[in-house]
């Protein structure tokens, strides 16, 4: 029976997370296209406002994880859904750009409650030899619903019109808020029937586990590789409706067009799940950023559909070990794991931050140059190598 119920209760945690990716990658990715589309925002000023979120999602990811463990996963679900709710409701009644914005980083700041909990309720009471399952499942359910999303986001925008990317997630939170209030109510039933089973034996250390030293300083190099992979990302999706333009895509075809690399990153995280070969191996890991620049720097420099999507494939696979690294070890290398969460998301705002800004700067002071942008970011993504060959060396 409290199996049954344990398995009811991670299914669950799996629902609430994969409408939240689906909701908001709906509402954030179109969001460019609909500043573009109202308000005339160029690359410039798509790359400015991605970096204006990702700075709001670093601090608040960061101190989300802490909230978490102080307070309870519960009511930082609950608290994040109803910010979530409320500054959806009350942005898509906005018209100005300033307050657009503004809904969008009290949109941001109640998300980031969302992800480092349900990170820690999904491996939560799991073996060392469970945390990778888990950790797997919360990778491929987000991957699933994210890819969905951006394939028929456009579609959305053009049947229903741009309002639909405020209007789709509120019905979406609403339905999480209410799994939540079921899921508190299922887990203070499991905490009875768990108080009353007999405690289990110790399980043997397990041989084939890295040292705590060799442990750390994968910790170490995923939460470097992270961010900069989602530099790269950030600063992708922030300039698709300008790329989508220059290559005469509407919103649909867009969306059709460039969420190849989020179909790409679903196939590597399903890999990478079923195989933990690579799992503590380094040349995975420098291989998967070594394609990471490679592939970014020829979706935003070169002026071809074909290459656009030859290098999405290899985006999305590079994208996706590295984000499985990052929070496989962060679940893998300790106990608390709502603020390891915290941290992991806050790393991911630090690359959403560092890329887009980067690449405004460049076309702010290069305009003369198309892809001003593009170079610097790329040049940024050099140095991050170079960070994680270092650490690595050191480590050794």
């Amino acid at each position: 029976m409290t199996i049954k119920k344990g398995l009811r209760f991670k299914t669950a945690c799996y629902t609430i997370e994969g409408m939240g990716s689906f909701a908001t990658v709906l509402f954030f990715n179109y969001l460019y296209f609909f500043m573009q589309a109202r308000h005339g925002f160029s690359d410039k000023d798509n790359l400015a406002f991605a970096a204006v979120l990702g700075l709001a999602y670093t601090f608040a990811s960061w101190q989300a994880g802490r909230f978490a463990r102080r307070y309870g996963y519960f009511t930082a679900l609950k608290l994040g859904f109803s910010i979530m709710l409320v500054s959806l409701a009350i942005g898509s009644q906005f018209s100005s750009a300033p307050g657009l914005i503004l809904a969008a980083i009290v949109v941001t700041l109640g998300m980031c409650l969302i992800w480092p909990t349900i990170e820690a309720l999904v491996s939560e009471g799991e073996s060392p030899a469970g945390v990778p399952r888990a950790v797997g499942l919360y990778n491929i359910t987000w991957a699933v619903t994210n890819a969905i999303a951006y394939f028929i986001g456009g579609t959305f925008i053009q049947t229903l019109g741009f309002k639909s990317i405020f209007y789709l997630p509120i019905v979406i939170v609403l339905a999480q808020l209410a799994l939540t209030f079921w899921l508190q109510n299922h887990a203070a039933e499991l905490a009875r029937l768990a108080a009353n089973k007999p405690s289990a034996a110790p399980l043997p250390p397990d041989p084939n586990r890295p040292s705590p030293a060799r442990a750390k300083a994968f910790l170490r190099m995923a939460w470097l590789a992270n961010p900069f992979a989602y530099i790269a990302i950030n600063t992708f999706i922030a300039v698709i409706p300008g790329l989508a333009a220059r290559l005469h895509l509407s919103p649909m075809l867009a969306g059709f067009t460039c969420s190849l690399w989020c179909f790409a990153r679903l196939g590597t995280f399903l890999t990478l799940w079923s195989w933990t070969g690579w799992h503590y191996r380094f040349r995975w890991l420098v291989t998967a950023f070594a394609v990471l620049i490679v592939s970014f720097a020829a979706m935003l420099i070169v002026p071809s559909l074909a290459v656009l999507l030859l290098a999405q494939i290899f985006f999305g696979a590079a994208i996706g070990l590295i984000y499985y690294s990052s929070l496989f070890y962060s679940m893998d290398a300790s106990e608390i794991k709502s603020e390891h969460g915290g941290i992991h998301e806050a790393a991911i705002g630090v690359g959403n931050f560092i890329g887009p800004a980067v690449g405004a700067a460049s076309l702010q002071f290069f305009p003369q140059y198309i892809h001003s942008g593009a170079i610097a970011v790329s040049g940024l993504l050099l140095l991050g190598f170079g960070a994680l060959l270092t650490i690595w060396k050191t480590a050794r």
